[in-house]
C-alpha cells in the first residue's frame, strides 16, 4: 500500500514518515485519513491484542456518555483534549443536543486533523465552537490561544476531557494539574486511560507502540486514582470503562474487552 493517504489534498507537512496516534486510532476504526507509517502500527498492535478494536470503540462510546452525563450536571463548557479525525457523532454534537448553548473548543497536535476541522466547527446556532491545533504537553501555548478565550469563558465550570490521551505522557499526574490549575471551581476532569490491569496483552500492545514511535505508558489503578488527588470523584469512581454509566438496557461488554479504566471529578 502506498505511502499516502486515502484521500489526497493539499495541506500542511503531515509527517507522513512516522505514526501519529489520531491516525492510528482512526485507521484501526475504519477510517481513511492514514498513512502507511499509521497502517503498519496498527496492525502490529492488532496481531498483539486482537480486541483492541472493540476497545476502541467502546471508549468513543464512553466519551458520548462521559459528556452526555457532564452536561447532564449543568456543563456548558467543554474542552477535549486530543480531538483526533472527526467521526460523528462528535462531542459537540454529543451536548449540543441536549443543551444546545454548549461552547465547544478541541485540542489536536496532528496537522491533518486541522485539515478535516471543519465538521468540529459546525454546531448548533445557539453555541459555539473552535479548534486550537496545539500539543497537550505544552498547556501554555494552549492557553494563550486567542480562540481558547474567544470561545470559553474561563472563570466559570469547565468540563475537561481528556479521553485516551495520558498514555501518550510520562508525567500524567503533572500534565492533569496544568490543565486544571486555570480552571475555575466546579469544572470537572473526565478520563479513559489504559491500564495493564484488565488485559495482560496491553503490556506486549504498549512496546509495540513504543517500539513503533509512539511512546506508551500503562498505568494500574491506584495511579489512575491519583490523578484525582484533590478532586471530588463521581460515582461510580475509577471503574473498568464499560461499567462507568452504561446506557440504560445495554448491558456492559466484560471488565477484560477493554483495556481501560474511566472516571470523572469535580474540582472543589
Amino acid at each position: 500500500m502506498s505511502d499516502a493517504p486515502q484521500h489526497d489534498r493539499p495541506g500542511p507537512d503531515l509527517q507522513t514518515d512516522r505514526p501519529h496516534p489520531a491516525r492510528v486510532y482512526d485507521h484501526i476504526i475504519g477510517g481513511t485519513e492514514n498513512f502507511a507509517a499509521d497502517r503498519q502500527t496498527a496492525a502490529t498492535a492488532l496481531r498483539t491484542w486482537p480486541g483492541l478494536r472493540t476497545s476502541m470503540l467502546a471508549n468513543r462510546a464512553c466519551m458520548h456518555r462521559m459528556a452526555r452525563h457532564l452536561a447532564g450536571l449543568g456543563l456548558r463548557q467543554f474542552l477535549d483534549i486530543g480531538a483526533g479525525i472527526p467521526s460523528s457523532p462528535n462531542l459537540h454534537e454529543v451536548v449540543q443536543q441536549s443543551a444546545p448553548e454548549a461552547r465547544v473548543v478541541y485540542v489536536d497536535n496532528d496537522p491533518i486533523v486541522l485539515a478535516h476541522a471543519r465538521p468540529l466547527l459546525t454546531g448548533a446556532p445557539q453555541g459555539r465552537t473552535a479548534y486550537i491545533q496545539a500539543d497537550m504537553r505544552s498547556p501554555a501555548g494552549l492557553w494563550a490561544d486567542p480562540a481558547l478565550h474567544r470561545t470559553l469563558d474561563l472563570s466559570q465550570p469547565v468540563a475537561l476531557m481528556v479521553i485516551a490521551m495520558l498514555q501518550f505522557v510520562e508525567d500524567a499526574h503533572g500534565l492533569v494539574e496544568a490543565l486544571l490549575a486555570p480552571l475555575a471551581p466546579g469544572s470537572h476532569l473526565a478520563l479513559t486511560i489504559p491500564t495493564a490491569d484488565l488485559a495482560p496483552e496491553s503490556r506486549r500492545l504498549a512496546e509495540d507502540y513504543t517500539r513503533g514511535g509512539i511512546p506508551m505508558y500503562l498505568r494500574g489503578h491506584a495511579e489512575v486514582e491519583r490523578l484525582f488527588t484533590g478532586l471530588d470523584l463521581l460515582e461510580p469512581g475509577v471503574v473498568p470503562m464499560p461499567r462507568w454509566h452504561p446506557a440504560p438496557g445495554e448491558p456492559p461488554l466484560p471488565d477484560t474487552a477493554t483495556n481501560m479504566y474511566a472516571a470523572a471529578a469535580r474540582k472543589p
